[in-house]
């Protein structure tokens, strides 16, 4: 174990909270001040930690979080440029149906889009693991992925909103195009069930890819 290393096992959350959010200050200086940054941060602390059900790892998971949620703000300001379409997957938990879709979107695109994933009530217990088996058997890592909540700079940041199963939870705004997606959660599911889940959504995502980038 490297000295660093060493030294940020023995900080308080908080601390590494404050370091998280100088790192971003810098990452995001010139277009979002250094407060918003510091409140985006322990914001998304606040909120993965209501689910989480082991704190190990929240610190480096929201540092993670808070820059994916700074970078939709800047996009959603105008301050940042969107070079390709933005797409956000929202079910109940993001643990399944949203997961599969992002990581299956992210992979067919191949950097086409730009691609999110959140739940409305998120899981604290991670990924489904019949959705991590039933990727991995095309070749999807999803191991490193994690439920995240659903926030507003992530729907404003949008091009596209696909919804599967979580009612009117996410906000609606103007000059988005919005998807509800009639899939079944995959946490009453076996394997079998589960992949017949991973390849409908699939032929979705590949009609939606179409639609947006041709």
């Amino acid at each position: 174990m490297s000295g660093s290393d060493g030294q940020g096992s023995l900080l308080a959350p908080e601390q590494l909270l404050h370091r998280a959010a100088e790192r971003l200050a810098d990452a995001f200086d010139g277009s979002i001040s250094a407060e918003t940054v510091e409140r985006v941060v322990f914001e998304s602390y606040t909120a993965l930690g209501r689910t989480a059900t082991v704190r190990t790892h929240l610190p480096s998971l929201t540092e993670r979080f808070a820059k994916d949620r700074l970078t939709a703000l800047a996009q959603s300001r105008g301050l940042s440029a969107k070079p390709v379409p933005e797409v956000l997957y929202i079910c109940v938990h993001n643990a399944g149906r949203s997961q599969m879709a992002a990581a299956l979107t992210e992979h067919l695109a191949r950097g086409r889009v730009h691609v999110r994933s959140a739940g409305s009530q998120p899981s604290g217990t991670g990924i489904l693991p019949a959705v991590v088996t039933a990727l991995a058997e095309i070749g999807i890592d999803v191991t490193e992925q994690y439920p995240k909540p659903l926030t507003d700079d992530v729907v404003r940041a949008a091009d596209a909103v696909v919804t599967m199963g979580c009612g009117d939870a996410c906000p609606v705004y103007p000059g988005k195009r919005y998807l509800d997606w009639q899939i079944p959660d995959p946490s009453e599911l076996d394997l079998g069930g589960v992949r017949r889940i991973r390849d409908e959504i699939r032929a979705r995502v590949e009609t939606l890819l179409a639609e947006l980038i041709g």
